[in-house]
């Protein structure tokens, strides 16, 4: 199936269909990874577990997701990512709705680590699809619809699981997402892509894990993405918290303004996506125009320090709103610069090692903000780490990642 663009230079019906698919699967993403956070409460109480057996759980996920980042690289530039992405998919519905039958920590452990590795396939699958059938003037745009559904998710999560949470059990989350996010399968089957880049990974052109790792843009985009990803997992993992504990807000104020800035990235990222792509098909650099997205949003992004700063608590939410606005600016070029970058024949391969050393932030995030909180007894420093990472991450993009356009792969 081709999804060669059209002779007019717009999107064709058939690459809509395909980024409507892959933005709804990163949606479905997001809500999966989600749903122990929203079950929490209820789910700890019936299992009996404790403060350090829930840690575990919410950071195990972490551990199998960035470690297969590599793993699920060299599947997709190895075999169809079509088939690759499906089976990855299946696997993470599949532990999501399992999740709903568990009795123990165990059996709840086994599958987070197993949500974790299902998971893994989806960025690296992304690149690949994008890398390999959306040409530079479509690239903001198409990683514009995906990083949507990257923030919708955890916004659509917290509010429609914690519904069904309140309503019919923390089970009834698990067994219902899980069971919906399954039909998703039908139309992927239907319609997903051909890999018109599978020929070029398999081909001489295509370089090995050593020879990425020897490149100095390579090595550029893994910190920015990990500055990029510790503001985005300090919003995700501490904000709700912040908000009831520090600023006071209800549960019920807090469900609907802590997914205000999740919103509001989503709404920067698209936005931003068109206009990166614009700027390009009328003869900007891609250099020019994917750095200046990329380093402008990590830089802005460091505005939610301030937000921390002000004691009117309705002020410090529009603050956190207009920092992740300035945030969006990144993220949908952020992939643009590595699908660029790595070309066909090696965007698996980089998209997995970048995004495995970017989720180590999933990591460090959480833990070094409860650590700061624990410490100081103020947030002020964690939202002072998390703008700083952003801005060294934005260094990382402007310093040592060269032109973006692609690299010569050594001959085999």
């Amino acid at each position: 199936m081709s999804v060669a663009a059209t002779a007019e230079g717009r999107l064709s019906t058939t690459q809509m269909r395909v980024l409507l698919l892959l933005a709804i699967s990163v949606c479905i993403n997001y809500i999966d990874r989600g749903t122990l956070s929203v079950a929490a409460p209820q789910l700890t109480k019936e299992l009996s577990l404790d403060p350090r057996q829930m840690g575990l759980l919410l950071s195990s996920f972490f551990w199998t997701y960035a470690v297969f980042q590599v793993v699920s690289g060299w599947l997709v530039d190895r075999y169809d990512v079509r088939w690759v992405f499906g089976l990855g998919y299946l696997a993470w519905s599949a532990a999501t709705f399992a999740t709903g039958l568990v009795t123990g920590f165990a059996s709840l452990f086994a599958l987070r680590l197993l949500l974790g590795i299902g998971e893994s396939v989806a960025y690296p699958s992304y690149s690949k699809i994008i890398a390999g059938n959306f040409p530079q003037s479509h690239r903001g745009v198409a990683n514009a619809l995906v990083d949507v559904g990257n923030k919708t998710g955890p916004a659509l999560g917290t509010l429609l699981g914690g519904l069904l949470v309140a309503n019919y059990g923390w089970r009834s989350l698990f067994l219902t997402i899980g069971a919906i996010s399954l039909l998703w399968l039908i139309p992927w089957s239907i319609w997903g892509p051909k890999d018109r880049a599978l020929a070029i990974s398999h081909s001489a052109q295509a370089p090995g894990v050593l020879e990425l790792l020897s490149k100095r843009d390579v090595w550029g985009t893994f910190f920015g993405l990990f500055g990029s990803n510790y503001l985005w997992y300090f919003l995700l993992t501490w904000l709700p918290l912040y908000l009831v504990k520090e600023r006071h807000f209800s549960e019920n104020m807090m469900a609907i303004l802590g997914s205000l800035p999740f919103w509001g990235i989503a709404l920067s990222a698209l936005i931003s996506g068109w206009a990166s792509d614009r700027w390009i098909s009328r003869g900007g650099s891609p250099t020019r125009v994917r750095k200046f997205f990329v380093v402008a949003g990590l830089f802005a992004g460091a505005l939610i320090y301030p937000a921390a700063m002000v004691d009117d608590r309705n002020v410090c939410v529009v603050i956190l709103v207009i920092a992740s606005l300035c945030y969006g600016l990144c993220s949908s070029n952020l992939w643009a610069v590595t699908q660029t970058l790595a070309g066909p024949a090696a965007s698996g391969k980089w998209t997995g090692l970048q995004n495995g050393f970017g989720n180590l932030a999933g990591v460090v995030a959480p833990y070094l903000t409860g650590l700061i909180v624990n410490q100081t007894g103020s947030y002020m420093w964690a939202f002072a780490a998390a703008a700083a990472a952003a801005s060294l991450g934005g260094l990382s993009f402007l310093l040592v990642v060269g032109r973006i356009e692609p690299l010569e792969w050594k001959r085999r």
